[in-house]
């Protein structure tokens, strides 16, 4: 009965170190975004559904945002160790402003995080790849 349990504890501690290795895999493995985007935001200013189309290179990311409410603008931004940063311009109602989203990239086809428009208005939103 005690090499049986000794047995049970070698293998319990072997699959632990085997899911230890694919999880460590799986969080260094490098998030591509390129790509079209659904993106659902929602601010204290309202809510919308951009599209945005991402090129990565490496860890920089350009490309276009699409909105009824921000209209469009060309976008650059970041993606490393699974965060995503970006931003682009906007003109509302004669003020340029800087409109940022920072989020994570969660898989290859989903990421979530915050939006900031300039300080005028907040948020959150999740994006899926479509």
């Amino acid at each position: 009965m005690t090499r049986w349990r000794s047995h049970l504890i070698l293998l319990a501690i072997t699959g632990f170190v085997t899911l230890s290795r694919v999880a460590s895999a799986q969080a260094d493995a490098k998030a591509d975004v390129t790509g079209k985007w659904l993106f659902n935001v929602t601010t204290n200013a309202g809510t919308g559904t951009p599209s945005v189309t991402f090129k990565q290179q490496g860890d920089s990311i350009t490309g276009h945002y699409s909105s009824q409410t921000l209209g469009e603008a060309d976008l650059k931004g970041t993606v490393k160790d699974r965060k995503i940063n970006f931003n682009f311009r906007v003109e509302i109602q004669g003020t340029t402003l800087t409109v940022t989203y920072s989020g994570t990239v969660e898989g290859n086809d989903a990421m979530k995080g915050t939006i900031d428009i300039g300080g005028q208005a907040t948020g959150t939103f999740t994006a899926k790849k479509q």
